[in-house]
């Protein structure tokens, strides 16, 4: 399965875990002290970690850190939205087009050049080395090498 697709799959699970941990006990736990709606959104946290850390991990391998932060941004609102007029019954405002609008400028300006290159992790004892799918590709007209002999 393409890194984007397993990326953008974990990090709607992660994203619902989330929504719920942040948000559910506004409805469910209204009526009980704060400490155990804080304690128990802690628990369904953890299950979003258990999403978002694989979903960072294989996106990185891809995508700069960046990237992943407005991937999850756009996620966030997507997961956000329908959440917040299903289960919480709160009105859809058209404000919620607007950002939806400006995290497709942030999504432009942040996917419009690829990932910058970074070094990969080697073995203990081994040279480390950039990652070939990450290298950037050639300036325009440079076709020589560093020393600018070729």
């Amino acid at each position: 399965m393409p890194v984007v697709l397993q990326t953008v799959g974990l990090l709607i699970v992660s994203n619902v875990f989330m929504t719920f941990a942040w948000y559910a006990h506004l409805k469910e736990l209204n009526h009980k002290p704060w400490i155990v709606a804080a304690l128990l959104s802690w628990g369904v946290a953890l299950f979003e970690y258990l999403f978002q850390v694989p979903a960072n991990r294989i996106g990185h391998t891809q995508f700069s850190v960046g990237q992943l932060k407005i991937l999850q941004e756009v996620i966030t609102l997507s997961v956000f939205v329908p959440f917040s007029a299903l289960y919480l019954r709160e009105p859809v405002r058209l404000d919620y087009l607007w950002a939806g609008l400006c995290l497709c400028g942030a999504v432009y300006f942040v996917f419009r050049a690829p990932a910058p290159s970074r070094e990969v992790a080697s073995p203990p004892g081994e040279a480390r080395q950039v990652a070939p799918e990450h290298a950037p590709p050639p300036a325009r007209g440079e076709d020589v090498d560093a020393f600018g002999t070729d």
